[in-house]
């Protein structure tokens, strides 16, 4: 444990027993690798990582874990009855749209019934005491329309990818009003669900994403088929979402039920870029990237997806660290380091993003 970090959010993370679903995915292993920074003892549900390159095990923390699929409800239930965690953060996900539209009873099948048997373990369990659910910016009805979307803007999803998180905000709702809230049990779990933009980072390999296939073929020296070129999203660094998650768990802590709602994590607005903007800034730190348009028609994906987050700005405390050129070229250089020298520079990132969060004066990173 860094004792600089045990003192980040209050201290409120060492020593607690935090379950963190999705551990070997892109963004749950940051996620573990900032907890036990600040002294978590962290638990992992999930399933193996896929493929030659994993974050997860090129960071090689040790961490209690249970390699299973969230779609076998009595394994879910034995691993957080073992694991007896006061705070659980769900991040473990069916999260690609194309794969969605080729696997689409798998994706509700994982983001809705998973998500059920992973609630029925928290509500049998004693211990916990806070859920944050990370579902995404796509949970949305997106009109199109070019404003940003607030946290009481309707539900829905035109793949099955989106949609099946928009249900799970409705799982998750619905088990807050019905199990878990102070009103339906005597032993209140505070669950909240966290909506969060495109991130990119270093240590994502998976399919279908931009960044991981802008390196494949920087690798190859080869080009990226980009499919949807003028698309609009709010692109975050992955610890971006990740303060926004550990804010509000401890907030959950702390003050209960009052924060059991639904939180947007988004960027600024300097960070709403095309995906050729992002790929042409992208190639100013790494000049072997080089990509071509796919004229040909595709699956149907939302043109524009804006996040409004005054809310966690005004009730959380909550602001985004780092523009989008600092993002960029920390994500470049993670991938560079990895494959040109074989070094891991996760730590080194969060430590300078915790460090500018502190220069910025943000209340969560006061030490």
């Amino acid at each position: 444990m860094n004792d600089w970090f045990s003192r980040l959010f209050a201290g409120a993370y060492v020593g607690r027993r935090v379950l963190v679903t999705g551990h070997t995915g892109f963004k749950g292993s940051w996620l573990v690798l900032w907890l036990q920074a600040m002294g978590a003892r962290v638990c992992g549900l999930s399933l193996p990582a896929e493929g030659s390159h994993s974050h997860m095990r090129a960071l090689d923390l040790p961490i209690e874990e249970a390699l299973v699929d969230l779609n076998h409800a009595g394994a879910v239930r034995e691993a957080v009855q073992r694991f007896e965690p006061e705070i659980v953060f769900h991040l473990a996900a069916q999260s690609l749209v194309r794969k969605g539209y080729r696997e689409p009873a798998g994706t509700f099948q994982t983001n809705v019934i998973g998500l059920v048997h992973l609630l029925e373990a928290v509500r049998a369990m004693p211990s916990v005491r806070a859920v944050v659910n990370a579902t995404t910016d796509k949970c949305y009805e997106n009109l199109d329309n070019g404003r940003a979307y607030v946290e009481t803007d309707a539900l829905g999803g035109h793949d099955p990818y989106s949609a099946s998180k928009a249900c799970a905000e409705l799982v998750s709702a619905s088990y807050r009003a019905s199990f878990l809230g102070a009103a339906a049990s005597g032993r209140p779990v505070a669950l909240a669900t966290a909506r969060a933009g495109n991130v990119i980072g270093g240590g994502d390999w998976s399919e279908d994403r931009i960044v991981p296939d802008l390196v494949r073929a920087a690798l190859n020296q080869g080009a990226t088929t980009v499919r949807y070129p003028h698309a609009v999203r709010p692109w975050q660094h992955v610890l971006e979402p990740l303060s926004g998650y550990l804010l509000l768990a401890q907030r959950l802590l702390q003050e209960g039920e009052i924060h059991a709602q639904s939180w947007n994590f988004g960027p600024s607005s300097c960070a709403h870029l095309t995906v050729l903007q992002l790929i042409d800034r992208f190639a100013q730190h790494w000049p072997a990237v080089r990509h071509r348009v796919d004229p040909s028609p595709q699956p149907h994906e939302a043109h524009l997806l804006h996040l409004d987050c005054r809310k966690a700005r005004e009730q959380l405390g909550w602001h985004p660290v780092w523009n989008a050129d600092t993002m960029l070229a920390r994500t470049a250089q993670w991938y560079r380091a990895y494959h040109e020298a074989g070094r891991i520079a996760s730590h080194h990132d969060l430590q300078q993003y915790v460090a500018d969060a502190q220069r910025a004066g943000l209340a969560w990173a006061r030490t």
